[in-house]
């Protein structure tokens, strides 16, 4: 009996606010705005973003940078493009293409999903708060019931309307709180965070964090006078320090799978590639986000994002190996 597959739950926190645009500027509050979910218009993280960044820091760990963390497509004279060997981890874990004159290729063993968010910081009156709701919570299988009214949920009553931002809510008691918190830390939220934490219903929770997004506004340096270049103002907006994420990658059982007609084999000799092999291949890149981050503006100051623990999910159960 073997599994199929086994899905991993990662939470991160940002040690810097991280912009992953949407490709260019439109009118609006700012000019550089970032990924949004387009049903609740909440920001997230794409899931091709994770990938891409994913690939490249874990190629950088298995010496296959360059050649093997970029596009993949070979120049005309067929030099260049992933190597696309069984024996790579990078092209078997994260896939690889052969070109378009050329058949095969491989989709990968290990799927990313967005990034959501699980905790955001607020500024109030008794200081930072990190709100969430019950659908965010949920995407980290947090379970939080009776969040029915326009308030903020905490572990009890008292102390008078809490103002979030420009938005003032009374404060009402969670009779699940213990467990809202219990959860939180077993996903690794620091207990500083989880222990200053508030609870909105699902419909205010967008228009909170919407409102609360840091915006900064820079301007191009012109080369000859070291002034300020003329008509190079322009803003951007980005999740803020110390906002939690939760994404889930998903690791294909590589028994599984061919890459042309022969085994995945990156493990070594006479080793079969498990999917606890797969799932270390992007590990590697962790250190690589906490240091050198995800997302633009990284030479502003941005980008760099913690992955506190990953944990693993439940797998959809066994498969009959042939």
């Amino acid at each position: 009996m073997a599994e199929s597959f086994r899905t991993f739950r990662h939470v991160g926190m940002a040690l810097d606010p991280i912009h992953v645009g949407t490709g260019g500027a439109r009118l609006g509050r700012v000019d550089l705005t970032i990924a949004r979910d387009p049903v609740t218009g909440i920001p997230k993280i794409p899931g091709s973003s994770l990938a891409g960044v994913y690939r490249s820091y874990a190629a950088m760990v298995r010496n296959r940078f360059p050649r093997c963390a970029g596009v993949g497509q070979p120049r005309p004279d067929g030099s260049g493009g992933h190597c696309g060997k069984p024996t790579c981890p990078i092209c078997t874990v994260f896939g690889f293409a052969r070109g378009q004159d050329s058949s095969g290729g491989f989709a990968g063993l290990a799927a990313f999903s967005d990034a959501h968010l699980l905790l955001f910081p607020v500024a109030t009156r008794e200081g930072p708060l990190w709100v969430t709701c019950p659908m965010a919570l949920e995407t980290a299988e947090v379970i939080s019931l009776g969040v029915t009214d326009d308030a903020v949920y905490r572990g009890q009553d008292g102390g008078g309307p809490l103002n979030l931002g420009w938005l003032l809510l009374p404060v009402r008691s969670l009779s699940g709180w213990q467990q809202v918190q219990t959860g939180l830390t077993s996903l690794g939220v620091p207990d500083e965070i989880s222990r200053r934490l508030g609870v909105l219903p699902d419909k205010l929770f967008a228009h909170v964090v919407n409102s609360n997004l840091e915006v900064r506004t820079s301007v191009a340096i012109d080369p000859a006078t070291g002034a300020a270049e003329e008509g190079a103002l322009f803003s951007y907006e980005a999740l803020p320090r110390t906002t939690v994420l939760c994404w889930q990658v998903t690791c294909k059982n590589p028994a599984h799978f061919r890459v042309g007609s022969s085994e995945v084999a990156f493990a070594g000799a006479g080793q079969q590639v498990t999917i606890e092999d797969v799932h270390g291949v992007v590990a590697d890149a962790h250190p690589y986000l906490e240091h050198l981050g995800i997302g633009g503006m990284g030479t502003r100051g941005m980008g760099r994002l913690r992955v506190l623990r990953p944990q693993q999910g439940p797998s959809p159960g066994p498969a009959e190996a042939e």
